[in-house]
Protein backbone atom coordinates (compact mmCIF):
# COMPACT_ATOMS: atom_id res chain seq x y z
CA UNK A 1 0.00 0.00 0.00
CA UNK A 2 1.63 3.44 -1.11
CA UNK A 3 1.42 6.21 1.68
CA UNK A 4 -0.54 8.65 1.49
CA UNK A 5 2.53 11.48 1.25
CA UNK A 6 3.39 9.16 -2.03
CA UNK A 7 -0.31 9.56 -3.79
CA UNK A 8 -0.26 13.15 -2.43
CA UNK A 9 3.11 13.65 -4.46
CA UNK A 10 1.96 11.80 -7.52
CA UNK A 11 -1.25 13.56 -8.13
CA UNK A 12 0.97 16.97 -7.28
CA UNK A 13 3.01 15.55 -10.45
CA UNK A 14 0.68 14.92 -12.70
CA UNK A 15 -0.99 17.75 -12.33
CA UNK A 16 2.08 19.42 -13.23
CA UNK A 17 2.69 17.36 -16.08
CA UNK A 18 -1.10 18.34 -17.48
CA UNK A 19 -0.16 22.02 -17.68
CA UNK A 20 3.70 21.70 -18.98
CA UNK A 21 2.49 19.26 -21.64
CA UNK A 22 0.96 21.35 -24.02
CA UNK A 23 3.10 24.44 -22.89
CA UNK A 24 6.12 22.80 -23.00
CA UNK A 25 4.91 21.86 -26.78
CA UNK A 26 4.91 25.76 -27.45
CA UNK A 27 7.77 26.36 -25.86
CA UNK A 28 10.02 24.14 -27.78
CA UNK A 29 7.68 25.70 -31.34
CA UNK A 30 8.93 29.50 -30.45
CA UNK A 31 12.37 28.35 -29.29
CA UNK A 32 11.27 29.89 -26.02
CA UNK A 33 13.52 28.41 -23.43
CA UNK A 34 15.25 31.22 -21.84
CA UNK A 35 11.77 32.69 -22.04
CA UNK A 36 10.68 29.92 -19.39
CA UNK A 37 14.34 30.48 -17.23
CA UNK A 38 13.38 34.03 -17.14
CA UNK A 39 10.10 33.25 -15.63
CA UNK A 40 10.56 30.50 -13.40
CA UNK A 41 13.82 32.17 -12.11
CA UNK A 42 12.08 35.32 -11.18
CA UNK A 43 9.51 33.19 -9.16
CA UNK A 44 12.09 32.79 -5.89
CA UNK A 45 11.73 36.52 -5.54
CA UNK A 46 7.86 35.83 -5.32
CA UNK A 47 8.42 33.70 -2.62
CA UNK A 48 10.75 36.26 -0.84
CA UNK A 49 8.31 38.83 -1.45
CA UNK A 50 5.40 36.36 -0.22
CA UNK A 51 7.12 35.10 2.97
CA UNK A 52 8.06 39.04 3.57
CA UNK A 53 4.47 40.36 3.45
CA UNK A 54 3.17 37.01 4.95
CA UNK A 55 1.27 36.54 1.66
CA UNK A 56 0.10 32.90 0.31
CA UNK A 57 2.99 31.71 -1.44
CA UNK A 58 1.35 30.94 -4.42
CA UNK A 59 0.06 34.46 -5.18
CA UNK A 60 3.38 35.85 -4.80
CA UNK A 61 4.97 33.99 -7.09
CA UNK A 62 2.25 34.60 -9.84
CA UNK A 63 2.33 37.68 -9.64
CA UNK A 64 6.31 38.44 -9.76
CA UNK A 65 6.64 35.65 -12.99
CA UNK A 66 3.55 37.25 -14.52
CA UNK A 67 5.80 40.33 -14.09
CA UNK A 68 8.95 39.12 -15.65
CA UNK A 69 6.47 37.01 -18.59
CA UNK A 70 5.28 40.50 -19.50
CA UNK A 71 8.30 42.49 -19.45
CA UNK A 72 10.12 39.69 -21.56
CA UNK A 73 7.00 40.00 -23.83
CA UNK A 74 7.15 43.46 -24.26
CA UNK A 75 10.78 43.55 -24.76
CA UNK A 76 10.62 40.72 -27.72
CA UNK A 77 8.02 42.97 -29.42
CA UNK A 78 10.30 46.03 -29.53
CA UNK A 79 12.73 43.72 -30.81
CA UNK A 80 15.06 42.96 -28.56
CA UNK A 81 18.04 40.63 -28.97
CA UNK A 82 16.55 37.65 -26.99
CA UNK A 83 18.90 35.43 -26.63
CA UNK A 84 21.36 37.91 -24.65
CA UNK A 85 18.49 39.92 -22.67
CA UNK A 86 16.73 36.83 -21.26
CA UNK A 87 19.99 35.37 -19.99
CA UNK A 88 20.40 38.58 -18.35
CA UNK A 89 16.57 38.70 -17.23
CA UNK A 90 16.90 35.23 -15.97
CA UNK A 91 20.27 34.90 -14.41
CA UNK A 92 19.43 38.59 -12.54
CA UNK A 93 16.56 37.93 -11.33
CA UNK A 94 17.48 34.60 -9.55
CA UNK A 95 19.97 36.72 -7.91
CA UNK A 96 18.07 39.06 -7.15
CA UNK A 97 15.83 36.59 -5.54
CA UNK A 98 18.42 34.62 -4.01
CA UNK A 99 19.62 37.97 -2.33
CA UNK A 100 16.30 39.26 -0.92
CA UNK A 101 15.33 35.75 0.29
CA UNK A 102 18.59 36.38 2.60
CA UNK A 103 16.68 39.30 4.14
CA UNK A 104 13.65 37.01 4.96
CA UNK A 105 14.56 34.07 8.07
CA UNK A 106 11.03 32.14 7.00
CA UNK A 107 13.14 31.94 3.25
CA UNK A 108 16.25 31.06 4.50
CA UNK A 109 15.55 27.28 5.85
CA UNK A 110 13.26 26.66 2.87
CA UNK A 111 15.33 27.79 -0.03
CA UNK A 112 16.62 24.61 -1.40
CA UNK A 113 12.90 23.54 -1.53
CA UNK A 114 11.93 26.36 -3.74
CA UNK A 115 15.14 26.48 -5.61
CA UNK A 116 14.83 22.31 -6.14
CA UNK A 117 11.71 21.37 -5.27
CA UNK A 118 9.54 19.74 -2.54
CA UNK A 119 6.98 17.51 -4.12
CA UNK A 120 6.73 14.95 -0.99
CA UNK A 121 5.41 17.78 1.01
CA UNK A 122 2.78 18.71 -0.84
CA UNK A 123 -0.26 19.09 1.11
CA UNK A 124 -3.71 18.69 -0.24
CA UNK A 125 -4.22 22.28 -0.36
CA UNK A 126 -0.91 22.13 -2.88
CA UNK A 127 -2.64 19.90 -5.07
CA UNK A 128 -6.06 21.64 -5.17
CA UNK A 129 -3.82 25.28 -6.03
CA UNK A 130 -1.97 22.15 -8.64
CA UNK A 131 -4.63 21.19 -10.21
CA UNK A 132 -6.97 24.60 -10.13
CA UNK A 133 -3.76 26.19 -12.27
CA UNK A 134 -3.25 23.54 -14.43
CA UNK A 135 -7.36 23.36 -15.23
CA UNK A 136 -7.00 26.95 -16.14
CA UNK A 137 -3.55 26.64 -18.31
CA UNK A 138 -5.21 23.87 -20.38
CA UNK A 139 -8.39 25.62 -20.62
CA UNK A 140 -6.75 28.76 -22.01
CA UNK A 141 -4.68 27.12 -24.17
CA UNK A 142 -7.93 24.82 -25.75
CA UNK A 143 -9.67 28.26 -26.50
CA UNK A 144 -6.85 30.07 -28.06
CA UNK A 145 -5.23 26.74 -29.94
CA UNK A 146 -5.63 27.29 -33.16
CA UNK A 147 -4.96 30.54 -33.18
CA UNK A 148 -1.77 30.43 -31.17
CA UNK A 149 -0.68 27.39 -33.72
CA UNK A 150 -1.58 29.91 -36.71
CA UNK A 151 0.68 33.00 -34.95
CA UNK A 152 3.59 30.21 -33.77
CA UNK A 153 4.07 29.02 -37.60
CA UNK A 154 3.54 32.11 -38.98
CA UNK A 155 2.95 35.56 -37.60
CA UNK A 156 2.37 37.49 -41.02
CA UNK A 157 -0.20 34.49 -41.88
CA UNK A 158 -1.76 35.06 -38.84
CA UNK A 159 -2.34 38.91 -39.11
CA UNK A 160 -3.36 38.13 -42.65
CA UNK A 161 -6.09 36.01 -41.37
CA UNK A 162 -6.97 38.70 -38.71
CA UNK A 163 -5.18 37.33 -35.60
CA UNK A 164 -3.11 39.84 -33.44
CA UNK A 165 0.29 37.49 -32.81
CA UNK A 166 0.97 40.26 -29.91
CA UNK A 167 -2.25 38.99 -27.81
CA UNK A 168 -1.48 35.30 -29.00
CA UNK A 169 1.66 35.66 -27.25
CA UNK A 170 -0.02 37.17 -24.08
CA UNK A 171 -1.97 34.15 -23.83
CA UNK A 172 0.84 32.43 -23.73
CA UNK A 173 2.89 34.16 -21.43
CA UNK A 174 -0.16 34.23 -19.38
CA UNK A 175 -0.15 30.70 -19.40
CA UNK A 176 3.51 30.41 -18.68
CA UNK A 177 3.35 32.02 -15.56
CA UNK A 178 0.80 30.37 -13.85
CA UNK A 179 2.27 27.13 -14.84
CA UNK A 180 5.39 28.45 -12.80
CA UNK A 181 3.57 29.15 -9.96
CA UNK A 182 2.10 25.73 -10.02
CA UNK A 183 5.16 23.99 -10.74
CA UNK A 184 7.44 25.69 -8.06
CA UNK A 185 6.26 23.48 -4.88
CA UNK A 186 7.18 20.24 -7.31
CA UNK A 187 10.10 20.64 -9.07
CA UNK A 188 11.65 24.54 -8.23
CA UNK A 189 12.74 27.15 -10.02
CA UNK A 190 15.76 25.65 -11.34
CA UNK A 191 14.33 22.71 -12.58
CA UNK A 192 10.60 23.98 -14.63
CA UNK A 193 12.38 24.96 -17.47
CA UNK A 194 13.25 21.17 -17.63
CA UNK A 195 9.47 20.25 -17.16
CA UNK A 196 8.38 22.43 -19.65
CA UNK A 197 11.11 21.32 -22.57
CA UNK A 198 11.98 18.12 -21.96
CA UNK A 199 9.14 16.17 -22.38
CA UNK A 200 8.15 17.99 -25.21
CA UNK A 201 11.22 17.73 -26.70
CA UNK A 202 10.91 13.88 -26.24
CA UNK A 203 7.25 13.91 -28.12
CA UNK A 204 8.03 15.59 -31.12
CA UNK A 205 10.24 12.82 -32.18
CA UNK A 206 7.36 10.56 -31.98
CA UNK A 207 4.01 12.60 -32.85
CA UNK A 208 2.74 13.37 -36.46
CA UNK A 209 0.70 16.43 -35.34
CA UNK A 210 0.64 19.15 -33.09
CA UNK A 211 -2.15 17.54 -30.85
CA UNK A 212 -0.26 14.07 -30.58
CA UNK A 213 2.78 16.08 -29.08
CA UNK A 214 0.88 18.07 -26.76
CA UNK A 215 -0.56 14.72 -25.37
CA UNK A 216 2.21 12.51 -25.61
CA UNK A 217 4.24 15.37 -23.88
CA UNK A 218 1.70 15.55 -21.17
CA UNK A 219 2.17 11.49 -20.81
CA UNK A 220 6.11 11.50 -20.91
CA UNK A 221 5.67 14.56 -18.41
CA UNK A 222 3.13 12.09 -15.94
CA UNK A 223 5.42 8.88 -16.08
CA UNK A 224 8.35 11.16 -15.45
CA UNK A 225 7.23 12.13 -12.70
CA UNK A 226 5.78 8.52 -11.18
CA UNK A 227 9.33 6.85 -12.54
CA UNK A 228 10.80 10.23 -10.45
CA UNK A 229 9.00 9.08 -7.19
CA UNK A 230 9.76 5.63 -7.80
CA UNK A 231 13.43 6.27 -7.98
CA UNK A 232 13.75 8.95 -5.37
CA UNK A 233 11.83 6.09 -3.03
CA UNK A 234 14.14 3.61 -4.18
CA UNK A 235 17.20 4.75 -4.10
CA UNK A 236 16.48 7.51 -1.75
CA UNK A 237 17.51 10.71 -4.34
CA UNK A 238 15.98 14.16 -4.60
CA UNK A 239 12.87 13.77 -5.41
CA UNK A 240 12.65 16.88 -7.82
CA UNK A 241 15.98 15.82 -9.77
CA UNK A 242 14.44 12.51 -10.33
CA UNK A 243 11.91 13.45 -12.12
CA UNK A 244 14.05 15.42 -14.74
CA UNK A 245 16.49 12.63 -14.59
CA UNK A 246 13.40 10.22 -16.24
CA UNK A 247 12.12 13.26 -18.51
CA UNK A 248 16.05 12.99 -19.76
CA UNK A 249 15.95 9.02 -19.98
CA UNK A 250 12.45 9.18 -21.71
CA UNK A 251 14.06 11.63 -24.51
CA UNK A 252 16.78 9.56 -24.89
CA UNK A 253 14.41 6.65 -25.77
CA UNK A 254 12.76 9.23 -27.83
CA UNK A 255 15.51 10.16 -29.61
CA UNK A 256 16.66 5.78 -30.74
CA UNK A 257 12.61 5.47 -31.54
CA UNK A 258 12.42 8.75 -33.69
CA UNK A 259 10.87 6.92 -36.62
CA UNK A 260 7.68 5.68 -34.64
CA UNK A 261 4.98 8.10 -35.16
CA UNK A 262 1.51 8.78 -33.72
Amino acid sequence: MLDDFLIRAGLAGIGVALATGPLGSFVVWRRMAYFGDATSHAAILGVALALAFDLPIGFGTLVIALAMAVTVAYLAARGWAMDTTLGVLAHSALAFGLVAASFVPAARTDLSAWLFGDILAVSKGDIGFIWIGAALVVALLVWRWSALLTSTLNEDLASASGLNPDRERLVLTLALALTVAVALKVVGALLIAAMLIIPAAAARGLARSPEAMAVLATVIGALAVLGGLALSLSQDTPAGPSIVVMAALAFLVSASLGRLRF
